[in-house]
């Protein structure tokens, strides 16, 4: 693994007096997939919140690619190459999956005035949305209308909708939350295949599917990190085993 593409130092989010995010450094190597895990409240998505730009820190540092982005809005690191999905669905779904993606593509361009104007794609835009189609496993699906899909389906469009914009690194936060089995397959198989120019930060609560996809894993216990181990480091972890069956948690009640 290369140089960090991210770099957290002493990341603290606070609201009022709980501490969400609680002192967390962590490195990310270029090209790394990474998961981060713990049990609920352990403070994953408002770290994954600090890293997107939603919830500013408030202390600490956060460089992505040698860029500080600490106090960035979301939209400016989306332009420096951060993408991300969210837990629940946040889709167009009257339009077609190919007006979707037009949307989130002219969203970070100097075209997204044009979003009212032709929908029509581009010379330069309709290969590179057939390309994340293709690589979200939906590229026979373009015309149709989002509410016609499957919610997996719909999970798909939403990682195609994240890589459209060529991100360098990709934020999944629990990509197979409220899939079946076959559905949770295909969403691994499309991580699996990313190319490792992008770096991909997930959260998933599906322990083995997290550990199935990852070379490296932070896990979180109330707000802060705890472990940090490649998948069979923490498969045989103690301290990993006592806060998913409660026992840390109810030492420290």
């Amino acid at each position: 693994m290369s140089e960090p593409i991210l770099n957290l130092t002493d990341v603290v989010v606070a609201f009022d007096a709980l501490r969400a995010v609680d002192g967390v450094s962590l490195n990310v190597p270029r090209g790394q997939r990474r998961a981060i895990i713990g049990p609920n409240g352990a403070g994953k998505t408002t770290l994954f919140n600090a890293i997107a730009g939603v919830a500013l820190p408030t202390s600490g540092r956060i460089v992505f690619n040698g860029h500080d982005v600490t106090k960035l809005p979301p939209h400016r690191r989306a332009q420096l190459g951060i993408s991300r999905t969210f837990q629940i669905t946040n889709l167009f779904s009257t339009l077609s999956v190919q007006d979707n993606m037009i949307l989130a593509l002219r969203g970070r361009s100097p075209r997204k005035f044009s979003l009212f104007g032709k929908p029509d794609t581009d010379a330069a835009e309709a290969p590179r949305i057939m390309a994340a189609l293709n690589a979200a496993r939906i590229g026979e699906r373009a015309d149709v209308i989002v509410k016609e899909m499957s919610y997996g389906e719909q999970r798909q469009l939403e990682i195609a909708i994240a890589l459209v914009t060529a991100p360098t690194m990709l934020l999944l936060d629990e990509p197979a939350a409220g899939l079946s089995p076959s559905e949770r397959s295909m969403v691994a198989e499309i991580i699996r295949s990313l190319d490792r120019n992008i770096t991909v930060v997930l959260i998933e609560h599906d322990m083995d599917l997290a550990l199935g996809l990852v070379d490296h894993v932070t896990c979180m216990f109330e707000g802060r990190v705890i472990v940090e181990e490649p998948p069979e480091g923490i498969r045989r972890n103690k301290q990993v085993q006592e806060v998913y069956l409660g026992k840390l948690r109810h030492a420290r009640g």
